[in-house]
This record gives structure tokens, sequence and C-alpha cells, in this order.
């Protein structure tokens, strides 16, 4: 969601805000997080609840009703009027935890998943009154359904947790514009769609609402998701719940070197944003592991253990996108040497981005993006076999905040097409090499430069437009310009020394 068109989202996340006082963010994300979700639950159910009363013969507490049209159902005292109700009772924690228990209950789907400690002390009652006053708005009748109000606001909540919790912030949320772009760039139109690192899901909603503005229908891919952290992976099993995306998440949270929940899983596309350069992955205990098929990644870092962990998953014609720390395209430490070099030796690389710095909340490093693709020559697209596209986008971006850079759609289609160029597809026109922004380049040429794979290298520097102002002409303006620069410092040298002088700092 770019920020200039947010209205609504904005303004509710500064009144929400404000009633979160001296609560650390961390925690307050699941306080109001949970609240969203219980209001969303609620008026998708009230809205067929009262259409039920409506219908003859009909009953509106039957549940079969509800669960026929996907819709949770919502028992008398989690239903959002009880709760604003007593919105302004010293107990309205409890009221919340037991319509919580309830939901989940009545909701196997929900089991383990919603936030149950609004009665706990520390949560001072009467702004937990304010917030529920706050979100006492339309989020999941059909109308807000079809604007995806929810989504939204949840969405830009959880980016502004991210933001506000800075390095932490990055295990359950990619920003917008990086994950829009790996999504355009793959294009995941139908078949199985995988994050074997999938945060709060923010892959899996893009990519629901990729098929959906290019007119393919919602079920057309599954997917297909694990998460370590267990607070994570309730806010994903959340937002996925919020949109109607049925995802397979795993019984529980799970870490993937160690305890992969889909084994057998061969999927279409990959989309990730591994944790960067995590030391503590507990490599040395998985050496002998079926996945490390081009070599043993180092116990010291787990960026290559992502990349073969992807690999192994990938269908015979699947593509992945994921984003890794810059170190990455160019190490040179025995392990990931050889396991790079095999890599492009096998003609799996297919394209390499370079982004610019600042675009995440957890690290100011600057990252890149690989794609990986198991068949270059597939059906309807060019023969790409021997050839890698290098795509450097460091200049790419605009600043939304002091820290923060976006890339705006114009940026993320001028990437996309120029991918899809390359690939033969022929509604994004004819593929050029650029000066200083991309090149296709032939294997034997990456194999001469050490399989190193930063873009800059072979992209080169890009053409300055010819200056027709002749030398002679440009020293003299330049030289006279710097004489009255000189003549403006000594002026104001001279009005500082009297200024000093006058209150007797002679120097």
């Amino acid at each position: 969601m770019a920020t200039a068109n947010i209205g609504f989202e904005e303004k509710l996340w500064s009144m929400a805000d404000k009633l979160r006082g001296s609560m650390d963010a961390a925690e307050y994300k699941h306080v109001a997080l949970g609240l969203l979700f219980l209001k969303y639950v609620s008026d998708a159910f009230e809205e067929k609840y009262e259409a039920l009363k409506n219908e003859p013969y009909a009953d509106p507490e039957d549940r079969d009703e509800y669960v026929a049209e996907n819709i949770f159902w919502v028992p008398k005292e989690a239903r959002w009027r009880h709760i604003k109700d007593n919105a302004k009772k010293p107990e309205i924690g409890q009221t919340i935890d037991n319509a919580m228990i309830a939901i989940e209950k009545e909701n196997p789907s929900l089991k383990g998943v919603l936030p149950k400690d609004y009665a706990r002390p520390a949560l001072d009652k009467t702004r937990l009154g304010e917030v529920i006053d706050l979100f006492s708005f339309k989020v999941g009748d059909e109308e807000s359904r079809s604007k995806d109000v929810l989504g939204r606001v949840y969405e830009y909540f959880l980016s502004k947790f991210a933001s506000a919790e800075g390095k932490n912030g990055g295990e359950f949320y990619t920003p917008n514009s990086v994950v829009r772009l790996l999504v355009e760039m793959i294009q995941p139109f139908k078949g199985r769609v995988y994050d074997p690192c999938c945060g709060s899901g923010g892959m899996f909603v893009q990519s629901e609402k990729f098929v959906e503005e290019h007119q393919g229908r919602i079920g057309d891919i599954a997917v297909y998701g694990q998460e370590s952290n267990p607070t994570t992976w309730k806010l994903c099993k959340m937002n996925l719940a919020i949109r109607g995306i049925d995802g397979n998440l795993g019984e529980h949270h799970a870490d993937t070197f160690h305890n992969d929940l889909h084994k057998n899983l061969k999927a279409d596309y990959i989309l990730a944003n591994p944790p960067f350069n995590i030391s503590d992955w507990g490599g040395e205990r998985l050496t002998d592991d079926a996945r490390w098929t081009y070599g043993v990644p180092p116990a010291g870092n787990a960026n290559y253990a992502w990349i073969q962990h992807i690999v192994n998953k990938l269908a015979p014609s699947g593509v992945a996108g994921f984003v890794l720390a810059n170190g990455s395209m160019s190490t040179s430490t025995t392990a990931e040497f050889e396991i790079r070099s095999k890599l492009v030796n096998a003609d799996l690389v297919d394209c390499i981005v370079t982004l610019p710095g600042q675009l995440f909340y957890s690290t100011q490093i600057p990252v890149c993006l690989w794609f990986i693709a198991k068949n270059k020559a597939p059906k309807g697209l060019r023969d790409r076999r021997g050839e890698i596209l290098f795509i450097d986008a460091r200049k790419m971006g605009h600043m939304v905040d002091r820290t923060h850079r976006e890339l705006s759609t114009e940026d993320i289609r001028k990437i996309a097409d120029t991918y899809h160029a390359w690939r033969g597809q022929a509604e994004a026109g004819q593929y050029e090499d650029v000066k200083g922004f991309c090149k296709a380049v032939k294997l034997a040429e990456v194999q001469e430069h050490e399989y190193i794979l930063t873009p800059g290298r072979y992209v080169g520097i890009e053409d300055v437009e010819e200056d027709s102002e002749p030398f002679e002409d440009k020293m003299a303006r330049l030289t006279s310009e710097l004489a009255e620069q000189f003549a403006k410092s000594r002026q104001l040298e001279d009005e500082i020394r009297k200024r000093l002088g006058g209150i007797g700092f002679e120097f």
C-alpha cells in the first residue's frame, strides 16, 4: 500500500497509538490486532445473522448456515455488541478473553491462535475500553470486505508496529513494496505458493491480490507456509483468516531447517524473506541433510542453507524469488563460494536485483533479490539457458520519512518489465541492456568474475549526458563563482571577528 493513498488507516493508527501509552509496541501489537480480528469475525457473522432473520424458515442461530459460507461461528458472548456494551466495565479484559476462548472452541481452525491475555493486571482497562470504542466501525460486512477495509488496516498496523519495534519488527513484516516487487516478478498465477519463513503472511496476501488483479480466481493458488516464531505464526493465521485465504501453515510453529512441516512439497512458486545472516541456526546438527545438493552450508551463516532449502522445494518448472543480504552475492568463504559456483554452473540462477538501502524496518543493511528458475526454457518463453540477468536498482525508490525508503509502483513496474522482457514475455516489450541498470550476461563471464553475482560488476556505469559547454567557458564561469564565494567567506570572517572583538574576544 503506497503511503500516499492512506486515509482512515493513518487516522486510526494515530488514535490507537495514542492509547498505547507506555505499553511496549511488541505487546500492544497483540492487543490491537487481536481486537481488530474479533471485530472482523463479529461483523461478518452479524451480517449473515441479520440476513437469516429475514429469511422464512431460517434459524439465525444455526451454526451450519455460517460454516457453509466460510463465516466463523461467533457465540453470543463473543459478539461485538456484547464486547462494546461491557467496554467501560473493570472486568472488560476477562470478557474479551472469554470471547477469544469461545471463538477458538467453536472454530477448530483458530485453535491456539487468538491472544487471550486481556485480563492481565498490567493492561490498563480504561485504555482497553477506549480502543474498543475506536474499533467500533464496520470492518467485516460485505461492503467493507469488498474494499478490504480490515485487510488494509491490519496491514498498515503491522507495518507501523514493525517500524515501532525496529530491529525485531523484521521478523514478522517484509515491507509492502518489496513483497509487491517479488510477486510482480514471478507472477504466481496458478499452482502451489510456498514461503518457508512466512512471518505474518504478506507474501500470501500479495499473491492472492495479484491473482485477483489479473482476473484469476482466489482458489487458483494453494498456499503453504511455515514460521518458527509462535506469536508470528498466530499473526499469520489471523492475517490469512481475515482475507479468507485458506493456507496450510502446519499444525503449529516450527523451525524449517530442523522440522520441515512440508517435507514432500514441490512448489510452483516460492517467495521468501529469510532472516539475514543467522549464525545460530543449528547447522552443525544437519551436516548430512538431503537438501544440501550443492554443498554443506557453513554453520556460522544460514543464507546458503535457505537458498538450498528453496531450490530443493521447487517443482521441475518452479520459480523462486527471495530476499538476501548483499554479502550472499559475493561471499568468498570456501563453503559458500563452492555452493554459489555450483548453483551458477547448474544454471539455476535466473536473475539478481540489488535494491536501495533503508527499505527495511529491521535493518539498514542493503539487500538483494535472488530469482531461481528450475527450467530456463519453458514453453511460451525464450530459451535463456546459459544466461543470467543482472539489475542494479540501488538508485530507485523515494524516502517516505527520515529513515525509510519505498519503491513506487513505477519502480516496481520498470524492474518487473525488464525481467519479463528478458524472459521473452511479449507484453513486456523487447529487452535490451541499459548501461548502469541492466545486463544479460553469459555464464562464461560470471565464471571469469569468480562467480560474483553483484549486478554493479556487470551493468557498468550509466552514460552521463554530453556537456555542451566549452571547457574554457566552463572554467571561466566556475572560477568567477569561486571568487565570489571566497569574497563572501572573507566578509563573514571579518563580521565574526568584529563581533567577537566587540564583546572582548580578540584573535
